[in-house]
């Protein structure tokens, strides 16, 4: 099978689809499928190293509104030069004009469901995005059931034009880490040696609950001589709350900020972690939940969307208001044979997570949309 993948929407610190494709092409490769990528220059020879042939385009313009318009008159004419027998959108818009076998990924729903957690460009954006996608895909990639079910009840989309491919996980990057890794990214971050913490690992806006998860760790934290710091670790979104949350922290509690770390980094934050914190509203999967657990921490996350998909009884769960996280993350400070015991089951469960069963679904998707464009066409 020839596949042309649209990876010109990768930003420049591979967040989101970045991350996705980073991982899904070299597991296509392995299936044996023929992976041509469009993509801009930058990135064009990590995609030779992935095993993917490049291809880019001069005529690729900066910037995001220029790439919108290039997707529509540009990645058709380079389409039909690759000639693929599928070519796979991979971030909610394609090109409309394209005629051939189309695959396009749906990351996740909550743009009709709670468009309050995204910017007011964005969240009309992409409703507009999703509905043209399930109107001419012939089969979308959504990364799991629960996002499946909410485009059949909300845009009626049949079963038979849904393909779940849940994420994987790096076994070889994300796993325990050693004494040195954790040292490395304490030196990193600015934490002493044998001081405990708690960590976010993803963007900070408005759908991570970051407010109430501060909130709720200031409360488990009320009467310890030796309280855990929290690390947010992640790109600054568009919460408008959360700098007056932070600001309103107690002196005696530690809360750090650093920003992006770099991937080879995470296992050691996440592994390191006395318990790693993810209370989301609502996730199309949640990937530093199925991360964290495959580095053998104690995950505490909620039960909302995707994420019991991804958790199942290998993490602890909590409602989103702070009360609730308080009282759970006081539980797990308090219950060191528990935390152990979820980050043995959160290795045994992300075990199950491979890239190459990601990569498989795809290929079933890829399939489908050329068997059903051949029925149609």
């Amino acid at each position: 099978m020839r596949l042309l993948v649209d990876a010109t929407a990768i930003p420049a610190d591979l967040r989101g689809v970045g991350r996705y494709l980073d991982s899904l092409v070299p597991a296509l490769v392995a299936a044996g499928v023929e992976v041509s990528v469009a993509t801009q220059q930058r990135d064009a020879d990590r995609f030779t190293e992935l095993g993917a042939t490049p291809v880019v385009d001069p005529a690729l313009p900066n910037g995001r509104g220029g790439r919108l318009a290039w997707e529509q008159y540009g990645l058709p004419r380079l389409a039909r030069r690759v000639a693929p027998d599928v070519l796979h959108s991979p971030h909610y818009t394609h090109p409309i004009g394209w005629r051939g076998p189309l695959v396009v990924t749906v990351h996740d729903t909550t743009f009709f469901s709670n468009p309050e957690w995204h910017t007011r460009t964005k969240a009309p954006f992409f409703r507009t995005a999703t509905r043209l996608a399930v109107r001419r895909a012939e089969v979308c990639v959504v990364a799991s059931h629960a996002t499946a079910a909410e485009l059949r009840a909300r845009l009626g989309v049949p079963a038979d034009r849904l393909q779940v491919a849940h994420l994987g996980v790096d076994a070889e990057l994300f796993r325990p880490p050693d004494a040195e890794a954790v040292r490395t990214v304490r030196d990193a971050i600015g934490l002493a040696p044998d001081e405990e913490y708690v960590a976010f690992l993803g963007t900070l806006e408005p759908r991570k609950n970051v407010p109430a998860l501060i909130r709720g760790w200031q409360t488990a934290c009320q009467g310890r001589p030796n309280p855990p710091a929290l690390v947010l670790v992640g790109g600054s979104g568009w919460d408008t709350e959360l700098d007056s949350v932070v600001a309103a922290v107690p002196a005696g509690l530690r809360l750090l900020r650093p920003g992006y770390l770099p991937l080879e980094q995470l296992p050691g934050l996440l592994g390191g972690a006395t318990v790693v914190a993810y209370p989301s509203f609502g996730e199309g999967f949640g990937l530093p939940v199925l991360e964290a657990m495959a580095c053998g921490a104690a995950v505490l996350t909620t039960r909302h969307l995707s994420l019991p998909e991804v958790g199942g009884d290998a993490v602890a769960y909590c409602d989103t208001p702070a009360a609730s996280i308080g009282t759970v993350l006081s539980e797990l400070f308090d219950d060191p044979d528990r935390r152990a015991a979820l980050g043995r089951a959160g290795i045994a469960r992300a075990a199950g997570f491979s890239w190459a069963n990601t990569a498989a679904a795809h290929i079933k998707a890829y399939q489908q949309a050329l068997a059903r464009h051949g029925a149609t066409s």
